[in-house]
């Protein structure tokens, strides 16, 4: 037997094999089940925007925990609106996906994010955002177990202010990033002597007491203040 026509059939016999462990990969390809989260968002305040919303799948950690210290990413929304460092402290905790607003959150309107992603019964969302006219509120979802929803489930909540623990709520001129003052946000000296996260406890304004405020009791907020519903479209 030439040496020729040995390699044929050596080539001949692997052939089978060889396609067969290429189909076994796009087999396995094609049976990655990809699941898809509709959230919705509504700002139910009088006259508070928000700040544009982020949204994050990750299979662990959490944004926030209330009575303990806000992380630097908190930090950066809750005084300036920013979500990419707290983004990207979901993103190394084992991080899916995530989405950021194009555009701030009006009084009354609202937002819409479809997060699609390879099914993980570990998934968890967390939703972030801030009320713009004040030093360090914000509001949203910390670590919500989503991975077991089945398709057509709907889950809604209304949720409260949080204050991020990290700007004492002086309301001060020049501290507040939102339309009603233009200020500065996010200042990385901490001067909340609390310095942990819970429940805000609503904007005081000029207009009931606070002599140095910049705010007026229009920019008051009673809560809820966000509506969020979270949809398994597929």
């Amino acid at each position: 037997m030439t040496r020729t026509t040995l390699q044929a059939l050596i080539a001949a016999a692997l052939l089978p094999t060889l396609a067969a462990c290429g189909g076994h990969g796009g087999d396995d390809d094609a049976r990655v089940e990809m699941h898809t989260l509709r959230i919705t968002v509504a700002n139910l305040t009088a006259n508070q925007p928000l700040s544009p919303v982020l949204v994050s799948l990750h299979r662990s950690g959490a944004p926030w925990t209330a009575g303990m210290p806000a992380s630097s990413g908190l930090e950066r929304l809750a005084e300036g609106g920013d979500g990419t460092a707290l983004a990207a402290e979901l993103a190394a905790q084992g991080g899916i996906v995530d989405a950021t607003g194009s555009a701030p959150v009006g009084p009354g309107a609202g937002d819409s994010f479809e997060l699609s992603y390879p099914a993980a019964e570990d998934a968890q969302l967390s939703l972030a955002t801030m009320l713009v006219n004040t030093n360090d509120a914000f509001s949203g979802l910390s670590a919500l177990p989503v991975g077991a929803m089945a398709a057509g489930d709907r889950q809604q909540f209304v949720l409260a202010a949080w204050d991020a623990g990290t700007e004492a709520n002086s309301e001060a001129a020049g501290t507040i990033p939102g339309p009603a003052d233009g200020g500065t946000g996010f200042d990385p000296q901490r001067d909340d002597p609390l310095d942990a996260v819970r429940l805000h406890a609503g904007v005081v304004s000029r207009d009931d007491g606070l002599a140095d405020s910049t705010l007026g009791s229009k920019f008051r907020f009673d809560n809820p203040v966000l509506r969020v519903t979270v949809e398994r479209v597929r």
